[in-house]
């Protein structure tokens, strides 16, 4: 079963590529690895305002990331010349969630975008990760991701 196959089977339709809100691209490629700048968390087609552990819960957080997660999916799509099935695998993700002090399940939130990784690419979706809480992330959105991946 190709990827496409999985994203028709969970109704996922990929967007179209967000266009960089400032000073970069939205991928580079260097040899086999492909790095996708960081993409926020949108609702409606404007950026997914809330800070965890203030006014929004973890649950909430988590659908943002995987939303993120199909918004990355579209820029990685692009970087493959139109074709996820060159993915070999997702090698890092980096999440960022904003968060007061005292929120501790950053982890929690970001397995909103590993787990649908993991169901749209099976073993090559397993990555490595990390997930930070910051103070802020820009426009106000409650979640960032970035994504490592390797191609062929």
């Amino acid at each position: 079963m190709s990827f496409y196959d999985k994203l028709k089977a969970l109704n996922i339709e990929l967007p179209a590529v967000a266009t960089p809100a400032a000073a970069y691209v939205m991928y580079v490629q260097s040899g086999n690895t492909v790095f996708l700048s960081g993409h926020i968390a949108k609702k409606d087609g404007k950026p997914w305002v809330g800070q965890l552990g203030k006014d929004m819960t973890t649950e909430e957080a988590k659908l943002a990331a995987r939303g993120v997660a199909v918004d990355l999916m579209a820029t990685l799509q692009a970087a493959c010349g139109g074709d996820l099935n060159r993915v070999k695998r997702i090698v890092k993700v980096m999440s960022l969630v904003n968060s007061t002090g005292d929120y501790t399940e950053q982890h929690l939130v970001t397995n909103g975008a590993s787990e649908l990784f993991g169901e749209v690419f099976g073993a090559q979706g397993v990555h490595a990760r990390s997930a930070f809480g910051v103070a802020q992330i820009p426009l106000g959105a409650c979640v960032e991701i970035e994504l490592i991946a390797e191609v062929i």
